[in-house]
């Protein structure tokens, strides 16, 4: 016996069992994880996948969207859009996660899908945090709903709110939870950026003029120069700001368009990227909050490239090397230091096409790979080339938008990576598939 667990008497044996479950289950609660890191934590995943697969624990009916799951508390979150006559409803969709069971549904049929490119669906994974959800919709429409039964908490109307424009290809960015606030992008005067009160949707601080049309990156929240910053790129700029108050800290210069891909920070090494002017490497002073551009692209456009140009796919830094999907989906490695090129792999996504994606998380020492030909890659990312460890089909690429690839459809979707298993859709079903040995 032993005393645990609050100084309850608590069996030795359950407290093995407490502890290997926290080894093993992480929830997926926001876009690429619990604080944006791209990181899966979870041990003992499979290190090669079956030849016949890998085993569906459930398919679920859903409609079309290029949002990820929020896998947190025993379900996930999705959303969806359901075309109708005379317009349509976008969804939020709670599902169970063991079963795939939907649990509840929330409508919202006043969501104008008229108004920007790629109208087939939402694109923002929700944000868990606690008892509450949030979710951005394409066409600016923020949600806070309770977990347990998708009830209303609040609700705003982002374009209305802020006079501001509906981004060309809608709003895409995930809505970011820090302390008591909600983040967003909004858009309209001094309004790139937003704190909401999480819990009514009231504003607290709005920040930074737009600059230009408004970006699809998520913001994220990071830890330098002694205090927690809060960073977003947007075409014109990289700048840091304070979250509680949105004063700005700093900001550096950084040109271009065509901007999805979530900062990547590395110790004190942030990564940005976008498709026409390439990829910025800026590091972040340790003393105080402030940044210098160590490099950026020289890429005349998108097909003069040398360096990394970006368009989904967030790069992800180890050790002195950079990696990423650049314009016309050749997988290539760059010096940290400098930008200058490696090597590079048309293979993860198999077509030298514009656009061809995936999207990269770290597990231990290999990184997961999910294509937009609806494969998983496992792959060991080294100085001296690109090395495939196993690859699988998960589901059919059904989305429309890509020009002439060699599928006809792509599948642009972030998975959710939890509890032992990879969590992904396409536009006519979501899935849930093991990846335990």
């Amino acid at each position: 016996m032993h005393f645990g667990l609050f100084g309850r008497l608590v069996p030795i044996g359950l407290l093995c069992i407490v502890a290997l479950t926290g080894v093993q289950a992480e929830d997926w609660p926001e876009i690429y994880g619990k604080g944006r890191t791209g990181v899966w934590n979870e041990q003992n995943i499979l290190r090669q996948f079956p030849a016949e697969g890998l085993k569906i624990s459930w398919r679920a009916p859903i409609g079309p969207g290029y949002s990820g799951p929020a896998v947190a508390g025993g379900k996930v979150f999705i959303t969806d859009y359901q075309k109708r006559e005379g317009g349509g409803a976008e969804r939020v969709i709670c599902l169970d996660e063991q079963t795939g069971t939907t649990l509840w549904t929330y409508e919202n049929p006043a969501a104008n899908y008229g108004k920007f490119a790629y109208n087939s669906g939402p694109r923002s994974t929700p944000t868990v945090d606690g008892d509450r959800v949030y979710v951005l919709g394409a066409a600016g429409d923020l949600y806070c709903l309770g977990t347990t039964d998708g009830a209303l908490r609040w609700k705003l109307n982002l374009p209305g709110k802020y006079q501001a424009k509906i981004p060309s290809w809608g709003y895409a960015a995930s809505p970011l939870v820090y302390g008591d606030l909600l983040i967003t992008p909004a858009g309209g005067a001094n309004g790139r950026l937003v704190g909401l009160n999480k819990l009514t949707g009231e504003e607290v601080w709005r920040a930074l003029p737009v600059l230009s049309d408004l970006a699809y990156t998520s913001p994220i929240t990071v830890r330098a120069g002694g205090v927690d910053q809060l960073i977003y790129w947007v075409p014109g700029e990289v700048a840091s700001l304070d979250p509680q108050t949105g004063k700005v800290y700093w900001q550096v210069p950084f040109e271009g368009v065509n901007g999805c891909a979530t900062p990547t920070l590395d110790a004190d090494r942030l990564i940005v990227t976008n498709f026409f002017k390439g990829s910025a490497l800026i590091k972040l002073a340790g003393d105080k909050p402030g940044a210098k551009l160590v490099w950026k692209g020289n890429g005349e456009n998108e097909n003069k490239t040398e360096g990394l140009h970006g368009l989904m796919c967030r790069p992800v830094l180890k050790g002195d090397y950079l990696y990423g999907i650049c314009s016309y989906g050749q997988f290539r490695c760059l010096k940290a230091a400098t930008g200058e090129r490696v090597w590079e792999s048309i293979e993860p996504t198999r077509e030298n096409k514009r656009w061809a994606n995936a999207f990269i998380v770290r597990n231990g020492d290999l990184y997961l790979l999910n294509n937009d030909r609806g494969e998983l890659i496992l792959a060991d990312l080294q100085p001296d080339g690109y090395h495939e460890v196993s690859r699988t089909k998960l589901l059919n690429p059904t989305s429309g938008g890509a020009g002439t690839r060699e599928l006809g459809k792509v599948n642009w979707v972030i998975p959710a990576y939890a509890n032992g298993h990879i969590v992904i859709r396409n536009d006519e079903e979501i899935i849930r598939a093991s990846l335990t040995k």
